[in-house]
């Protein structure tokens, strides 16, 4: 069938194999928004943000409907936000943040992973001050904008500071302020194409594209978990 066959195939697997494991992360935080604030977006900041970031994802609309359903069932998973910190191998320093049903399934899991990976999870508090939690708010620049005024406007709504860089803009403010900052976005008329509270190192190290295919490789490993959320690293 030839080589453009073969490498659309390889391409729609490679979405489909994304698309199979971010989905269902997506709906985990979907349903802890429910739990925690109700199910109408309107009022619950945290449920209108994980939609947003389920939409940015391309998640159909029907499976956010059926995630936002199956958390007001009496029988929907109850589940638990949990970090886990981890050094890595090379120095590379690991926060993860876990949604999780079932902690000893999930803390058994990892320490699997990260140990196969030549690293180690360590004490809880061990590596957090390494880290600031962030509200990270992400847009594209368009023709009209005004980007000082954005940033004046932003400003009222905790904003600590914009970056600008090659028509993508991305803001910052302390994660205490995250749904004052997406309440700013809408105010304004901007819609985000994502919306997330991170984990930012304070003092980023570089390490040599090997190490850090190696750190990318028990990474990859990590987020292939389903309790998984995301994976922080103090990599530059």
């Amino acid at each position: 069938m030839g080589r453009a066959f073969e490498y659309r195939r390889a391409s729609k697997e490679k979405r489909w194999d994304r698309m199979s494991k971010t989905f269902p992360k997506l709906a985990r935080a979907i349903t802890m928004a429910v739990k925690e604030g109700g199910s109408d977006p309107e009022s619950n900041s945290k449920l209108r943000t994980a939609i947003q970031n389920a939409k940015s994802e391309n998640m159909p609309k029907d499976n956010i409907d059926t995630a936002i359903k199956r958390a007001e069932g009496r029988d929907a998973q109850d589940f638990s936000e949990v970090v886990y910190e981890a050094k890595a191998p090379h120095g590379v320093l690991l926060m993860i943040e876990c949604a999780t049903d079932n902690v000893n399934r999930t803390i058994a899991n990892l320490k699997t992973v990260v140990n196969k990976g030549g690293g180690q999870i360590v004490q809880s508090g061990s590596l957090e001050f390494l880290f600031s939690r962030k509200a990270v708010i992400e847009f594209d620049q368009k023709d009209d904008m005004d980007i000082e005024t954005i940033e004046l406007e932003l400003i009222d709504y905790g904003l600590d500071e914009l970056e600008v860089e090659d028509g993508h803009l991305t803001a910052y403010a302390d994660f205490k302020d995250f749904g004052r900052i997406c309440e700013g976005f809408e105010k304004i008329g901007i819609a985000p194409t994502s919306s997330k509270l991170k984990r930012i190192p304070n003092s980023p190290q570089e390490f040599t594209e090997e190490q850090i295919e190696e750190v990318e490789n028990l990474i990859d490993k990590l987020e292939d978990d389903d309790d998984v959320q995301a994976v922080y690293t103090n990599i530059a």
